[in-house]
């Protein structure tokens, strides 16, 4: 094999490293290349969002059907409000039930949209009012230890 044909091989490879590389960056950061054409927009309060970021995914059922847009801090209310791109084949009744889940152990979070049976359906702009916020693992392990060490001092 002569030394061009080497460096050609070469280059291949490392064009094709290269490809590797920037398709699993778009799909770490949440990137999709087809656009939503048509959404309306939903806000929800929650107490704690834990880790829940901008472009996180909304999903009911287990499918994506919107993506965050939004997350701000309301002063008045000390509550995280979140605002939710929802692509507009999907319509929810009135009495939808949002709430912060983690994908896996470890994954990352995103919002759970659970449909009620309202007659009546969301239109864009409208908040929900049933939210439940993040279970946050070391609330919970505090919670327990703090119970098992009342617990301890009560049978002294």
């Amino acid at each position: 094999m002569n030394r061009s044909m080497m460096d050609l091989w070469v280059g291949c490879f490392v064009a094709l490293g290269g490809a590797a590389l920037l398709f699993l960056a778009l799909q770490v950061s949440n990137f999709s290349g087809s656009r939503i054409s048509e959404t309306y927009v939903l806000q929800a309060k929650f107490d704690n969002i834990g880790g829940l970021k901008v472009r996180g995914p909304v999903k009911s059922a287990g499918v994506v059907v919107g993506r965050i847009s939004d997350i701000r801090f309301d002063a008045e209310s000390y509550e995280a409000v979140v605002t939710m791109q929802i692509d507009g084949r999907y319509r929810f009744p009135k009495d939808t039930f949002a709430a912060i889940f983690t994908a896996g152990l470890l994954g990352e979070q995103y919002v759970g949209l659970d449909a009620g049976g309202s007659e009546k359906m969301l239109q864009g702009g409208d908040k929900i009012a049933k939210t439940q916020s993040a279970v946050v693992l070391e609330k919970l392990i505090s919670q327990f230890l703090f119970s098992k060490a009342a617990d301890g001092q009560d049978k002294k």
